[in-house]
């Protein structure tokens, strides 16, 4: 037989596997499209690089939200 916080411990693994995937992909085209633009004009790419990393700090933080949510709401 199952331990029921052992299952729970896999479908919270899982979960946070699932949600990975969004800011994963996030982060790819932020610094994809940045290198792009950088490229195109080299001489924005001081402002196109800090909002780069802006938007890859909001980016990150879904992630790691993603981690926190299964102790949050585990323990019921």
């Amino acid at each position: 037989m199952i331990a029921e916080g052992t299952v729970y411990g896999s479908v919270a693994s899982l979960g946070y596997g699932l949600a990975a995937i969004g800011p994963g992909i996030g982060v790819g085209l932020i610094f994809g499209n940045g290198v792009q633009a950088m490229a195109r004009q080299p001489e924005a790419a001081g402002l196109i690089r800090s909002n780069m990393f802006i938007g890859f700090a909001l980016t990150e933080a879904l992630a790691l939200i993603g981690i926190v949510m299964p102790f949050v709401f585990g323990n019921k």
